[in-house]
């Protein structure tokens, strides 16, 4: 049988939101939290949050990005196991061979798993091998004109719109929309340069496109034992760009669906024998008839809700299997219970296409608090957005034991929630979660697109902002300049 060393340190080879929630919960599991960081995170929360931190050079991104420096990292804190996070080198199998060879414990499925998985197209035959209900799909399409011909006669025998996706895209990048002939014939060379460029593989296929499905996903955890089970499901279809902006829990599906869709997340999950955290990916049409997607071999961006409503920290659990050890939980003691929601408060413009605020400061910022509020960020007053990462400030995640006592929750939180200095994504949000479509819960991947009208929401008041920065500069200095 397998023997694991014992882990005392983990190394974080991330940063930022996902970087904090990561050390918190190894240090909670007693164990040593290792940052790295690159010059311009060098103040960054995720590094004062650490036991320790380990500088990995001038960046940005490419030394977080750069295997060697993260085992070097690793060996030179003297860490037993490196976790990922999302992003980055997450889903990247040579970051976990390079730490099996290195005789590092890496914290997340094997090498060969994350391989195997990662190519979408062999990620959909285990699917169907494994029985699950698939959307017509075309296999890799072949290079140049042979490639082109094959999607043309896809798309005459399926009908349009079809969508065209990379095999190694993921997180909602390599997809594309088309619905015509003429539109598929022009954009397959340049979807294979875009996927070429962004993940380094040309390949394409094809999907049938179902029409306003709704996109739902299966938090599954496994061990080393053979023990795999569910943690419900969640809904993600409120999307821009095919990336998520709002994350529900459970999926708001009617239960007799839902529990098929979990059920046969675990069957693929078993027929792959997957091992730590990894989330199953479906769309569900307005038939309530489902088909797999694909399979994420990492932490999710939107763990959280599944956390809330279920009181299981995956976090906690991806450590102790990663250590060997059995998981705690039986599929019968999982259950959820109430709502939760979580909207990421994003450094961006939604009024300019989600345009991100590089560069500006956060002049003041007051938080939500109160019952059923949790906040994962790294933003604080002075921070300044990053221009060579992400625009991701803080998750907001909400919980309500009704559906609409969490929608409640959450536009109060809203409304409570003040950042000044950049454009973020609260005062849109303001304005989604009073929209009825939204409040009935009845919301699919089409929502945006039906309601344009969520964009004309007022800008913040000038004066109102003017207030905020001089009660925060009165706090920091502690002196009123109109005091008499």
């Amino acid at each position: 049988m397998k023997t694991y060393p014992e882990i005392k340190k983990v190394l974080v080879a991330n940063r930022g939101e996902i970087a904090i929630r990561l050390c918190r919960a190894a240090q909670e599991e007693g164990l040593r939290a290792v940052a790295v960081y690159e010059t311009p995170d060098a103040k960054n929360r995720h590094v004062h949050i650490a036991d320790e931190a380990v500088w990995i050079g001038p960046g940005p991104r490419k030394d977080y990005l750069d295997i060697d420096r993260i085992i070097w990292a690793a060996r030179k804190s003297g860490s037993q196991a490196v976790h990922p996070g999302y992003g980055f080198l997450a889903e990247n199998p040579k970051l976990a061979a390079a730490c099996e060879d290195a005789g590092l414990v890496f914290i997340g499925p094997s090498a060969s798993t994350i391989q195997l998985l990662g190519d979408k197209t062999i990620a959909r035959n285990l699917a169907e091998e494994a029985g699950l209900p698939t959307i017509p799909g075309s296999g890799i399409l072949p290079p140049g004109e042979q490639g082109k011909q094959a999607a043309v006669e896809f798309g005459e025998k399926y009908g349009y719109p079809v969508m065209l996706k990379a095999v190694a895209g993921g997180g909602g990048r390599g997809i594309r929309r088309v619905d015509t002939r003429e539109e598929l014939s022009s954009q397959i060379g340049l979807a294979e340069a875009e996927a070429l460029s962004a993940f380094n593989d040309g390949r394409l296929y094809l999907e049938k496109a179902l029409i306003g499905p709704r996109h739902v996903e299966v938090q599954i955890l496994g061990d080393t034992y053979g023990n795999i089970i569910h943690l419900g499901a969640r809904n993600c279809s409120i999307q821009r760009r095919h990336q998520k902006l709002v994350e529900v829990a459970p999926s708001l599906l009617p239960k007799s669906i839902e529990d098929a869709v979990c059920a046969a997340a675990l069957a693929y999950a078993r027929h792959v024998g997957y091992i730590n955290a990894g989330t199953v990916e479906f769309l569900v049409d307005a038939d309530g008839k489902f088909y797999f997607l694909e399979i994420n071999t990492r932490l999710q961006v939107e763990h959280t809700v599944t956390e809330v409503v279920t009181g299981i920290d995956i976090v906690r659990r991806m450590l102790r299997v990663a250590a060997g050890r059995e998981l705690d939980v039986s599929q019968e003691a999982v259950f959820c219970r109430g709502f939760a929601i979580e909207m990421r408060i994003n450094a961006e413009d939604p009024k300019n296409g989600f345009a991100p605020e590089s560069g500006k400061t956060v002049a003041v910022y007051n938080s939500p608090g109160g019952p059923g509020i949790r906040l994962d960020g790294m933003v604080y007053q002075g921070y300044k957005i990053p221009t060579e990462y992400d625009s991701l400030l803080v998750k907001l995640t909400v919980y309500g034991f009704k559906w609409d006592e969490a929608v409640s929750r959450l536009k109060r939180a809203l409304t409570n929630f003040r950042i000044v200095g950049p454009k973020t994504t609260i005062p849109f949000y303001r304005s989604l979660v009073s929209e009825a479509e939204f409040k009935s819960g009845s919301f699919d991947t089409g929502y945006l697109d039906r309601h344009p009208e969520l964009f004309n929401y007022p800008d913040q008041e000038e004066q109102v902002a003017k207030i905020a920065r001089l009660l925060s500069a009165i706090h920091h200095n502690q002196k009123n300049p109109f005091a008499l």
